[in-house]
């Protein structure tokens, strides 16, 4: 029975086997939590059936989980094919959900889509089409990495538009999206005179949404409030509370308080129950949990004999934990409300799905290494000489 389990796993289970553990760890955790966090949100829009969400988050997380297999079993280098046609079509739906889109919080960042009851953010989209396409170019350019005409102005041209646009309706997603294409370049070799300029870039580009765009006013004040120390934003006061409340070993499993006081304690603030429920140690391993990710993530770019694809897993892992620790930080006062949400654990749609295609994208680079080290390590003495 153990050899069947043990062979269909190697079969249809592939690429780094600590990745999909943490994912699943996280996955299962996300599910206990947003069981718990989501009681007066059921209350108020769903007649007192707590079940809903469960069931729901349940439901995407598992769809994420098959989207994960799904991309993890396609040769990532398809990816580098298709990532061009998804940039073009983000710049369109980002221009339409800034314009048109549906408005939350004073916001407009989601299509609805019709006959599945979802909500839709292009930001999603472009975040991964950006970091795919960039892995591409800048694979592709290695060998003139340092030409400005050819190599760095569409590089540039595209960091700055699709940022800009994301900015139009959320500066922090734009943010981090922003210092991980700086992270990329830097991996990538660019000039550093190239990086200055792409600073000035994006500086003149948050310039601009801030200006013209919809959430000027409110990053601006987020920050005041979070400089100014002589009274706490209301979010942030009850998170401390179930922070502080939780301890060491917290309150248990379902057992928090501050569920029903949180603003969006089942997205946005989700850490804060997971330290109140769980304590310190939930705390600590959740974070613990998103450094394995990162950690083996590196792992797959070292691992990596292609530029493409040590590119690619790096620029999505960096996405990934960058936004996972500050969510993290701004739950425990470390910088300002963001909005962002936890990766793997927080409630949602189509953001759990991207993420699931962004992790089995990263488990693709890694998969196709192993087969590529298989293959060289079968392979006659006189024929060790990789394609």
């Amino acid at each position: 029975m153990f050899d069947k389990i043990k062979s269909w796993t190697d079969k249809h289970i592939q690429g780094d086997p600590v990745i999909w553990v943490v994912v699943l760890c996280l996955s299962v955790f996300g599910i206990l939590v947003v069981y718990s966090a989501s009681g007066s949100l059921a209350y108020r829009n769903a007649g007192g059936n707590t079940e809903k969400y469960l069931f729901r988050h349940s439901a995407m997380v598992a769809l994420s989980i098959f989207v994960m297999w799904v991309a993890h079993k396609i040769d990532y280098r398809y990816y580098a094919k298709i990532t061009r046609v998804a940039l073009v079509i983000s710049v369109p739906l980002l221009l339409y959900v800034w314009l048109y889109g549906d408005a939350v919080n004073e916001a407009s960042r989601w299509i609805d889509l019709p006959f599945i009851g979802l909500k839709f953010q292009p930001s999603d989209l472009a975040k991964m089409a950006l970091i795919a396409a960039l892995a591409t170019m800048l694979s592709k350019r290695q060998q003139n990495i340092a030409d400005f005409k050819k190599t760095f102005i569409p590089m540039l041209a595209w960091v700055g538009g699709i940022c800009l646009l994301i900015a139009m309706t959320n500066i922090s997603t734009a943010v981090l999206l922003f210092a991980t294409c700086m992270l990329l370049f830097f991996i990538g070799r660019v000039p550093s005179k190239y990086l200055a300029l792409l600073v000035l870039v994006g500086a003149v580009a948050g310039a601009i949404a801030m200006q013209i765009g919809q959430r000027g006013n409110t990053a601006i004040s987020r920050v005041q409030d979070f400089v100014a120390t002589e009274e706490l934003p209301y979010q942030t006061e009850q998170a401390y509370i179930a922070i502080a409340s939780g301890g060491v070993v917290g309150k248990g499993p379902g057992k928090s308080v501050q569920r029903n006081f949180v603003p969006l304690a089942f997205s946005d603030f989700v850490y804060a129950i997971i330290v109140e429920e769980y304590g310190m140690i939930g705390g600590v391993l959740v974070l613990f949990l998103f450094l394995v990710l990162l950690y083996r993530g590196m792992r797959v770019v070292a691992n990596s004999e292609r530029a493409f694809g040590g590119l690619l897993s790096a620029g999505l892992t960096f996405a990934i934990v960058i936004q996972a620790l500050v969510n993290i930080g701004v739950v425990v006062g470390m910088g300002p409300v963001t909005g962002q949400t936890l990766p793997l654990i927080s409630m949602g749609g189509t953001s759990l799905l991207f993420t699931g295609l962004s992790i089995g994208i990263i488990l693709s680079v890694s998969r196709g290494d192993q087969e590529d080290f298989s293959l060289v390590k079968g392979a006659p003495k006189g024929n060790m000489k990789r394609k």
